[in-house]
Formats: structure tokens, C-alpha cells, sequence
């Protein structure tokens, strides 16, 4: 794919973190302790205020985060978010629950949703989270180094909507969590939902 690679400066921050850091040309960041995105579903409360390094984030793209999974306390997570408003956002990613890493993504209207799959594997190594907007649809994919690309998510967005994406984190249960983003590109949507074999 001929994305090319975003200069950290290009975004703007949602809910900017206790510090953001380029190192080797990544960043590192370490969110404020007991940030979260999250809107009412089973837990009842609203959080809006986890940290995400936000562009514009047109029809017929996608963005790409990568990060590495050196992180393990319950709820720690990092990826990418796709924000429309408060009420109307999509992050996916690897997030800790139940002591194990999971690939997933919580999808928002209004009320939030989430789905996991545990990835044990994963931990310590490269991960890239790409969610490709075509359509009506964002197609949210996931891989850890240079494996197979596994589809983790399909979901809604108006083509109408007026959406930002870029490389987010929080850190619900502490503080001190650092992530070490390594790469964010963007380029053109995915060419099909189901990525010929």
C-alpha cells in the first residue's frame, strides 16, 4: 500500500496526555491515569477524555497505527479513533482485560458496544491497527509484525459525517502507562472488504 507516513505534527490532540514524546521517529505517550472513551453501555458512565492525535479522515481512505504491545495492566490500550462527536466514534486496537491483550474495538452511537478476541502472542511485539472508510462502512483490520491482516470489525459511518482519525490511548485503572507509537500513515480505502487469497 503506497500510504504515506504522517509527521506527528499533523494532527491535532483530543484531550491532550500528561506528555507526548518523539523518539526514532515515533512518539511516545503517556495518557492522564483514568482516561477513557466510553458512553454508558452495562458500566452507566460517560468518559471522554482518553488522549488521540486526531486529522481529517475523509471517505475513501484509511489510517494506520502502530504501536508496540509492551503494555499489561487491566485496560491499558492504544490504536486508532475515529471520532465524528462525543456521541459518535469507533476506537479499535489492543486493549488489556482479564490479564490477557485483546484485539478489538468499541463502536459508538450514542450507546458504546465492544468486541474482543484474546491475543496473548502478541505481547512485545509491533502491532498495526488499519481502518479503511469506503462508503457507509469502516473496515477495521489488525496484524502484529508482518503476519496476515485479520478483519476485526465492520462497522457503520454516514459517508456524510464530517470524521478525524489518528493513533489514541488511555489508561482507565492507573497512571504511568506510556505508549511507544511507531508509525502512522495514511492513504486510499481499501480496494474490497474481502481481501482476496
Amino acid at each position: 500500500m503506497s500510504d504515506e507516513a504522517s509527521d506527528w505534527s499533523a494532527g491535532a490532540w483530543l484531550n491532550p496526555p500528561e506528555r507526548a514524546e518523539p523518539v526514532d521517529g515515533g512518539l511516545l505517550v503517556e495518557p492522564r491515569g483514568g482516561s477513557d472513551f466510553w458512553r454508558r453501555t452495562s458500566y452507566g458512565f460517560v468518559h471522554d477524555d482518553g488522549s488521540a492525535l486526531l486529522a481529517p479522515f475523509p471517505v475513501d481512505s484509511a489510517v494506520e497505527v502502530s504501536f508496540r504491545l509492551d503494555y499489561a495492566a487491566q485496560f491499558d490500550q492504544a490504536g486508532v479513533f475515529v471520532r465524528v462527536d462525543e456521541r459518535r466514534w469507533t476506537k479499535a486496537g489492543v486493549e488489556v482485560s482479564d490479564g490477557a491483550p485483546q484485539v478489538g474495538a468499541v463502536v459508538t452511537d450514542e450507546f458504546s458496544d465492544w468486541s474482543v478476541a484474546p491475543v496473548p502472542d502478541w505481547t512485545g511485539r509491533d502491532v498495526t491497527v488499519r481502518v479503511s472508510r469506503a462508503g457507509d462502512a469502516l473496515t477495521v483490520r489488525a496484524r502484529v509484525d508482518e503476519e496476515p491482516w485479520r478483519l476485526v470489525r465492520v462497522a457503520p459511518l454516514d459517508p456524510a459525517a464530517d470524521a478525524s482519525a489518528g493513533p489514541y490511548c488511555c489508561s482507565p485503572s492507573r497512571s504511568g502507562l506510556v505508549v511507544r507509537f511507531t508509525g502512522w500513515r495514511r492513504g486510499p480505502a481499501d480496494a474490497a472488504l474481502h481481501q482476496e487469497t
